[in-house]
């Protein structure tokens, strides 16, 4: 492991706050590039890390290196880029501009088109897929609380970075298969708009049966698809994608206590997109749905559930009146 990577996380905003306060508690040489308004933030409060395992930390804000300006990526070893999908060409662009041509970049983003588009723009460069399973939420004057377990997964490299990377409380375990966990939780982040448009966090959410259907055939329906077109899902839960509809239908008690042993989700958490939603910005939908619509329309198959669900989230995104708090038979075919 090499302790003295120039480590920029680019577009701090819940996962790389969080991912990269964690390295620098760690003692590593962490740049966080971010708006002004979560520098502010981090400015006047410091940056405090939170979970559902009781982590509680609290980082100076002298101890921490906050910029807006994307030179600080000149000097850059590894590049973390955790902006949104839909930033991914503009942050690509600023990388081709600042960054060093031999620094690793690594993406820690939703969907599975963000490597490719990475490397679209960075020709020659080191490039590599990665996959965060939990959940990170900004609760305001810089606390970022983890909300759900699992360790991030990172394409396996020769320069072995996941290792470079890993640290006390952030374990990055290599993959061979990296496009399959990514597909996987593609699978698993189809829950996503089905959360924000509920209303209510993901715990309360999957304790009712009714949801819990629709989560699964929305599921089932997105591993009909990549069955269709040949895609070989790797599960990010310790529970296989195929089987997870099945378990969904389950009677409540037997489903919780198959949940409890698998993973662990704060009672508090939501989707990103119920953020998303909350503050009135663009969602991430078409790189989650969207990708199933389209797979499916290539494939001669049709897939109603995720149409539907598109539906229903561009009326939120047009209304711009918060959480929708709808029903699971206004969302449903």
């Amino acid at each position: 492991m090499r302790v003295g990577d120039r480590i920029v996380v680019a577009g701090a905003g819940a996962i790389g706050c969080f991912v990269g306060g964690l390295l620098v508690d760690a003692g590593r040489h962490v740049t966080l590039l971010a708006r002004p308004r979560v520098i502010d933030a981090i400015t006047r409060h410091g940056l405090r890390l939170t979970d559902f395992s009781g982590l509680d930390r609290v980082i100076a804000p002298q101890s921490l290196t906050l910029s807006d300006d994307p030179v600080i990526m000149r000097e850059a070893d590894i590049i973390l880029v955790t902006v949104k999908s839909t930033d991914t060409p503009a942050m690509a662009d600023l990388i081709a501009r600042h960054a060093p041509t031999d620094a690793i970049v690594v993406s820690l983003q939703n969907g599975v088109g963000n490597p490719a588009a990475l490397r679209a723009r960075l020709p020659g460069r080191r490039v590599l897929a990665g996959m965060v399973p939990f959940n990170v939420q900004a609760q305001g004057d810089g606390r970022y609380h983890r909300a759900s377990s699992g360790d991030i997964v990172i394409a396996r490299d020769p320069a072995d970075t996941a290792a470079r990377l890993s640290a006390a409380g952030l374990t990055m375990q290599p993959s061979d298969d990296i496009a399959g966990v990514q597909w996987g939780k593609l699978i698993v982040n189809l829950t996503n708009a089905l959360n924000a448009l509920s209303g209510l966090p993901l715990r309360e959410q999957l304790a009712q049966r009714a949801w819990r259907r629709l989560i699964a055939d929305q599921m089932a329906e997105g591993v009909a698809v990549l069955k269709a077109a040949g895609i070989k899902p790797v599960s990010a839960t310790p529970i296989p994608a195929g089987l997870m509809p099945h378990l969904l239908r389950l009677p409540d008690r037997l489903f919780q206590m198959i949940l409890g042993r698998a993973m662990k989700i704060d009672p508090q958490a939501r989707s990103s997109m119920s953020d998303d939603l909350a503050r009135g910005r663009r969602t991430e939908i078409d790189f989650l749905q969207g990708v199933i619509v389209e797979l499916a329309r290539r494939h001669g198959r049709d897939a109603p559930v995720s149409r539907a669900v598109i539906i229903r989230v561009r009326e939120a995104e047009t209304a711009a009146a918060g959480l929708p708090r709808l029903r699971p038979e206004q969302i449903a075919i």
